[in-house]
């Protein structure tokens, strides 16, 4: 076989002619071509990059809520002026978990409130996640004068409905404190024996008590929510009802069932101001109960977005009729001789003032039920953590 002969079974493609000068450069002359127009392009997108950016900047800086922009690790890797004013420069770099160890829980979901030289600021803050997952951004509203006048017209708005009620309330004490006067000047009677004395006496303080409860309910009315607030178990609190209302319950020969499911959950309010309205719900399901009735109490906990604990209050009382349960909640009003008409509209307040709210169900002649809900405290949890919530 001839060396130059091609191998059997070998490649016997033909090799591609050689290109020629004209080829070649015109093959140049389309590579010039094509990275001039990349060259531009991309001058031209690094153009737009450092417009863009220039604009986030000046964005940025003038936005009155602060702005933090968080890696995956929770370290703040860009922020803004209004950031910077409230936790102070060189926020950039630093762990955000660290940072917001100054954050205190309020009672409203997502505002908390920071500590600064110049007093108390309420702040809230939301958090969003980049599609890409890499970052996340924190918005820090400074909403500490929104706060102060939405309280203020809460106030405004209990008292507007005491104004309203100025008529029923002028009656609601001239009764038993005539009632009182009554009895006080029997006293004066010399001719009445020490039993018949001691009988007057005890009508006279219990009407004077009516009046103290009254007065009473009227100045928390006015004043509405504005005690401490503390975290507390919601299993312990149950549990404190439980002993407080099964012997009243009892003395009424009714069932009483109690049932708290939170474990080790716990709230952020004024427990004392939630026990009050809560024994309230339960006094009235007792008092709207006859001999051998049911009245229970159950604590369920809510996960998911709306996150939070509901108190369920049922009775197999009378119930109330359809016309009346929008007005329950009225001040002043009442269907009871010895109430007040006062506890119920201060129960819903205590619930809104914690975030919540007491919903009623009632059929006539098939008992009662009230659910007071309250929302858990998120987002400190997860903004503080420096991971997203469930």
């Amino acid at each position: 076989m001839s060396p130059l002969t091609p191998a059997s079974g070998g490649d016997s493609t033909p090799a591609a002619p050689p290109m020629d000068a004209a080829q070649l450069a015109e093959a140049f002359a389309l590579f010039s071509r094509a990275s001039e127009e990349l060259s531009t392009a991309y001058n031209a997108l690094q153009g737009q990059v450092v417009q863009l950016t220039e604009r986030l900047t000046v964005l940025m800086g003038a936005l009155p809520a602060g702005v933090v922009v968080l890696d995956r690790a929770g370290v703040a890797v860009q922020v803004n002026r209004a950031a910077e004013t409230l936790f102070g420069t060189g926020l950039a770099g630093r762990v955000w978990r660290e940072v917001s160890q100054g954050l205190q829980a309020t009672e409203t979901p997502g505002e908390m409130t920071l500590e600064l030289a110049d007093g108390a600021r309420r702040l809230a803050v939301s958090e969003t996640a980049l599609e890409s997952g890499d970052e996340r951004i924190l918005l820090i509203h400074d909403v500490t004068e929104t706060h102060r006048m939405r309280l203020t017209a809460e106030r405004n708005e209990r008292l507007a409905a005491m104004g309203e009620m100025v008529a029923g309330l002028a009656h609601q004490l001239r009764t038993p404190l005539a009632a009182a006067l009554l009895y006080t000047g029997n006293l004066r009677q010399p001719e009445l024996g020490p039993a018949e004395r001691a009988k007057v006496a005890d009508r006279a303080i219990e009407r004077l008590r009516y009046l103290e409860r009254l007065i009473r309910d009227m100045l928390l009315f006015a004043r509405g929510d504005s005690l401490g607030r503390q975290y507390f178990g919601v299993c312990d609190l149950a549990a404190e009802l439980t002993h407080t209302l099964e012997p009243l319950a009892r003395a009424r020969q009714l069932e009483f069932h109690s049932r708290c499911d939170c474990g080790e959950l716990e709230l952020y309010g004024d427990r004392k101001a939630l026990g009050g309205a809560l024994t309230n719900l339960l006094e009235n399901a007792i008092q709207a109960t006859e001999a051998g009735g049911t009245v229970s109490c159950e604590v369920v906990p809510e996960s998911g977005v709306h996150a939070g604990v509901r108190f369920i209050v049922r009775d197999s009382g009378r119930g109330i009729a359809p016309e009346l349960q929008e007005r329950l909640f009225e001040p002043f009003f009442t269907t009871r001789a010895e109430g007040t008409g006062l506890g119920l509209a201060i129960a819903r307040g205590v619930a809104r003032g914690h975030g919540g709210d007491i919903i009623l169900e009632s059929v006539p002649g098939q008992g009662s039920t009230f659910t007071l809900s309250l929302p858990l405290l998120r987002g400190e949890t997860a903004i503080s953590s420096g991971t997203e919530a469930p």
